[in-house]
């Protein structure tokens, strides 16, 4: 079998040591065949772990007649496969989570320049790379939630309020290891100085409800079940309760309100979701008509639509009413790239705050 990758319709999950056993092996083999009266392919390594993507996999390859394979890992295992895999991946394309992440693999040297007027024209100059090396294609904002019968509205109206005395033993939110959290640090030390951002993650220490634990959505659902008042989560985790048909997950979000802070300041912090050319891309063409057709109408659509996510072209959000009610926020313009540089930084300041 010379096939790397498994298709497009069907996940595939391994570790790093296997993953790059298997793929070094086969490196002297050559690349898979493509199937007769096929356009190529494109080989897709996605941290992405929404369903919604399926969509944007079907699409692509209906216009173009571009076979995708794909893997999906969590982005730090996803990281580490490349880099062992070095200049034998096969990778075309990276999709990633979190300006975070993509720092990380910036400086791992993971990617390459892309020269593309479609790319250009469409994705906004601060959601592109410095080197026009990755490319954001949709928008999350850092919100806070909150329970409307225990908290007013301009108790939450900015992030700063999240650590004073009157949310003691009100607040909810996950580790301060995952990339989200990092982020947000990440654009406080940039905005605000370390002095500041690291009395900022003390106060908010003093006044969780319970340790940090769980994932977004395990927040929103605490603050359903009474555990905690309020929690910082990306938007699109309380538009997806919302949107949801499951009667229970509507109940959560009918509990819930979300405030965007900073509106009279600097606005809500804003992270990325996109994708890069890989460093050694097998299939270059390919893969840039994949990272421009993402940044097309009809991908922008599925990315407002299936994911909740802020699309980069608004219009894209006509067919998600619950999302366009959210859209016209002011966004915090804090660099992407000091998302990215001010990680290590970002995590010694919570180690100190004591914000496991």
């Amino acid at each position: 079998m010379r096939t790397i990758l498994k298709n497009s319709r069907a996940r595939l999950f391994v570790s790093v040591a296997v993953a790059s056993t298997i793929l070094l092996t086969l490196a002297g083999c050559g690349a898979p065949e493509p199937a007769a009266g096929s356009k190529g392919e494109v080989n897709i390594y996605s941290a992405r772990h929404y369903d919604a993507d399926e969509q944007l996999y079907d699409l692509f390859e209906k216009n173009t007649g571009i076979a995708i394979n794909r893997i999906e890992m969590k982005g730090d295992l996803l990281l580490e496969r490349l880099k062992a895999e070095g200049t034998q991946s096969p990778a075309d394309v990276i999709l990633l989570v979190d300006a975070g992440n993509f720092w990380r693999a910036e400086t791992a040297g993971l990617f390459q320049s892309v020269q593309s007027a479609k790319l250009d024209a469409t994705v906004p100059a601060n959601m592109q790379g410095p080197k026009k090396d990755w490319f954001g294609f949709a928008k999350r904002a850092r919100v806070i939630a909150y329970d409307p019968v225990r908290v007013k509205a301009d108790q939450v109206a900015t992030y700063a309020q999240l650590a004073e005395p009157a949310m003691k033993g009100k607040v909810c939110v996950r580790p301060s290891s995952n990339v989200y959290n990092l982020s947000l640090m990440s654009s406080f030390i940039a905005d605000w100085g370390v002095p500041k951002a690291e009395a900022w993650a003390k106060g908010v220490v003093a006044n969780f409800a319970r340790p940090p634990e769980g994932a977004d959505t395990d927040q929103l659902k605490a603050i359903a079940e009474g555990k905690c008042a309020v929690a910082i989560v990306n938007h699109y985790y309380a538009v997806r309760l919302q949107r949801s048909e499951d009667p229970v997950e509507k109940a959560i979000a009918a509990k819930i309100a979300l405030s965007f802070p900073d509106q009279a300041g600097a606005g809500t912090h804003v992270n990325i979701s996109g994708g890069a050319l890989a460093a050694h891309a097998p299939n270059k063409a390919n893969a840039v008509a994949f990272l421009e057709f993402l940044a097309s109408p009809e991908a922008q659509k599925i990315f407002a639509k299936a994911n909740d996510e802020f699309p980069i072209l608004p219009s894209a959000m006509d067919d998600n009413s619950e999302l366009k009610a959210l859209a016209g926020f002011k966004e915090a313009q804090t660099p992407m790239a000091a998302l990215g540089t001010n990680q290590p930084e970002a995590q010694k300041v919570f180690d100190r705050a004591g914000w496991k």
